[in-house]
């Protein structure tokens, strides 16, 4: 009875490390959180001793995360701009204007085209090439929400409590899901699911192909946070203070995490790799859970709130912090690999594509690290 137990723990190791290490090229991180299933991981080689390699001024607070495909790194601002940069050297290719602020919705960049919401609640598609208009879609509310580009279909959330499904083409409704209050989460998409952690206290599974809902989990607490998908679960934190591991097989809510000292909520979305679970909390620690078990690994104390989301390469989780600093932190250990004081409060996630990591600052600056 006992070697069925002693194989299958192993498979699900093996699974949380594979799926991870196949998510995207090293090249790429077209997304938030760089690919469909939102798990913050990069097969890129990141340099051990990294140098700040380039800084751009945006002109107001960044963020949105930044979007990295073909040498390119496309960001949003509080200045209302989607601006595309060179990789190499961080000079500005184009600059294209939107029509509000852009906050924490993250760039998508998908056949050419760069998809992006703003606080006005519109969703525009732009030519990554040119920085020209090619459509845009109006929402009932502010979008937040980053895109995701599934096949013919952009999936994106809005305030006005609806996850939306348009033709990635022209812009025209496909659907509409109507949750019980803001979406404000980015889709995690997969086997032509997409899976939302609301603000209605309810995490849910839509199907692409009609927006019909598959099943929905109670989570029991407000959820700010994007769910991470590996195998057949999904991790987000609550504002209810936990992280919680949802098995998608089942419907049910495998474990939950709770710091047992401080008890703070978890805006930051989770990167998975290797069986752990790396998320920060505004308790202003960086905490690693073990994604089987729920049981804590380690926690890395900063001097701020954490709602950054890590990105997770070489071994390495890469995160800001509002304490205005930028960690690199043994994601294996929990100890401090290196840190760079950017000043302003670091709440956007990094991206990591081609050797460099790239992050924004509430104080405008986008910062390029690497060799």
């Amino acid at each position: 009875m006992k070697k069925p137990t002693i194989f299958l723990v192993p498979v699900f190791i093996l699974l949380l490390v594979t799926t991870s290490s196949s998510q995207l090229p090293p090249e790429t991180w077209a997304q938030f959180r760089g690919g469909h299933q939102l798990m913050g991981v990069s097969v890129s080689n990141v340099p051990k001793d990294l140098r700040l390699v380039w800084t751009f001024e945006a002109g107001e607070s960044i963020e949105s995360s930044a979007a990295i495909v073909n040498g390119v790194v496309y960001v949003g601002s509080q200045s209302g701009e989607l601006a595309a940069l060179s990789l190499g050297d961080g000079s500005v290719r184009w600059k294209y204007k939107a029509t509000g602020p852009i906050g924490e919705s993250s760039p998508c960049v998908s056949g050419g085209v760069v998809y992006i919401g703003d606080l006005n609640g519109t969703l525009h598609a732009v030519g990554a090439r040119d920085g020209h208009a090619v459509w845009t879609f109006k929402t009932q509310g502010e979008i937040k929400s980053s895109p995701v580009v599934v096949g013919d279909k952009v999936l994106v959330g809005s305030y006005d409590e609806h996850l939306y499904c348009v033709n990635a083409s022209n812009g025209s409704l496909v659907w509409k899901f109507r949750t019980g209050g803001p979406v404000h989460c980015t889709a995690g998409v997969s086997a032509g699911v997409a899976h939302i952690a609301g603000c209605d206290e309810t995490f849910r599974a839509i199907k692409i192909a009609d927006g019909k809902e598959l099943f929905r989990v109670a989570s029991g607490a407000y959820t700010g946070a994007s769910p991470a998908l590996v195998g057949q679960k999904a991790f987000y934190g609550t504002f209810n203070n936990e992280v919680i591991a949802v098995n998608l097989a089942t419907h049910r809510i495998t474990w939950r995490y709770r710091n047992r000292q401080r008890q703070f909520p978890y805006y930051s979305s989770c990167a998975v790799a290797e069986g752990r679970v790396v998320v920060g909390g505004r308790d202003k620690m960086i905490h690693c859970i073990n994604a089987l078990t729920g049981k804590e690994l380690w926690t890395f104390m900063t001097r701020a709130r954490v709602e950054s989301s890590p990105a997770l390469a070489d071994g390495r989780a890469f995160i800001g912090s509002n304490d205005g600093k930028f960690y690199v932190i043994d994601y294996k250990t929990g100890a401090k690999v290196w840190e760079f004081n950017a000043g302003g409060p670091l709440s956007a996630s990094p991206a990591i594509a081609a050797g460099k990591v790239v992050i924004g600052s509430e104080d405008g600056r986008l910062y390029c690290f690497g060799q």
